[in-house]
């Protein structure tokens, strides 16, 4: 017969959330540091397909 598991202790829950969150701000702070690396053509092992910024025109929303 299935019984009911017991409740997870709010600290367990908090302890599980900060990890998670925590994971979250690394992976963050490494796709910003790539970007910048990027923008400011830094970058040595990310390879990426240059426009000319020159013809660039923005698209206009009426």
């Amino acid at each position: 017969m299935a019984v009911p598991k017991k409740r997870t202790s709010r600290s367990k829950k908090k302890i599980r959330n900060h990890i998670w969150k925590s994971k979250i701000d690394q992976i963050a702070s490494k796709a910003f540091s790539l970007a910048r690396s990027i923008l400011t053509g830094r970058s040595k092992s990310f390879y990426y397909i240059v426009t000319n910024q020159r013809n660039y025109e923005p698209i206009k929303k009426d």
